[in-house]
């Protein structure tokens, strides 16, 4: 097993990048037996992807490692361009390009009828983005929080969210009684909207940090 992959095999990171070597950002459990991850070179949720002569922007990867066979990875796409959406298997040794984009360091200030407004770093210039280009994103934006807008030929094309950020649960049930142990679990609403599936210990007001990828719970924050 790979050291950096703490307990996981090369194959469940070549299945991503098609390369031998990998450089691993973060690791986060998926069930009891794989792990989502987080690669420098980019198959993560919002990153731009090459394929079949388009540009796809990335709305959800999930790594599989079935009981029999090799292990893959399914990708849910959408076309930059058409609009089209695409769930596309890639087994290990396949190779994903990431799109050559211009990342430009911005800062998201708010959301209103228009879009999800940014500004940027170095000419304080607005850019507003529609909620269709942020599909799968937009509950891990917090205002006055930096976030690279990649850019092609001048033109913004998706937004690359950190590996995790920090949420505050805005709703949660009670723990239910018995059931605190490691491993049951509970629905509760962030302060963005979304829904985050937590351990019943996790209490409203408290902060977590979750993973961009997938959405799941880390840790307390």
């Amino acid at each position: 097993p790979c050291a950096e992959c703490k307990g996981h095999t090369p194959d469940q990171a070549r299945v991503i990048t098609g390369k031998e070597d990998v450089s691993i950002v973060e690791v986060a459990p998926v069930g009891n037996y794989a792990v989502q991850l987080h690669f420098s070179d980019g198959h993560s949720t919002g990153n731009i992807l090459e394929h079949e002569k388009g540009l796809w922007r990335v709305l959800k990867t999930d790594f599989v490692k079935p009981g029999k066979g090799g292990a893959f990875v399914q990708i849910e796409m959408k076309n930059i361009e058409t609009g089209t959406k695409s769930n596309t298997r890639f087994r290990s040794g396949e190779s994903i390009e990431k799109a050559v984009v211009e990342p430009r360091t911005m800062q998201y200030l708010y959301a209103d009828a228009t879009g999800y407004v940014f500004m940027d770093n170095e000419n304080f210039e607005q850019l507003i983005l529609s909620a269709d280009l942020l599909e799968g994103q937009t509950g891990y934006l917090l205002p006055n929080t930096e976030i690279q807008i990649n850019l092609h030929n001048d033109r913004p094309i998706g937004v690359e969210l950190p590996p995790v950020v920090v949420l505050e649960v805005s709703e949660a049930d009670p723990a239910i009684k018995g059931q605190t142990a490691t491993g049951s679990y509970k629905a509760a609403r962030m302060e963005t909207g979304i829904t985050v599936m937590v351990p019943q210990f996790v209490n409203k007001g408290e902060k977590i940090r979750v993973n961009t990828v997938d959405g799941s719970y880390i840790d307390r924050a």
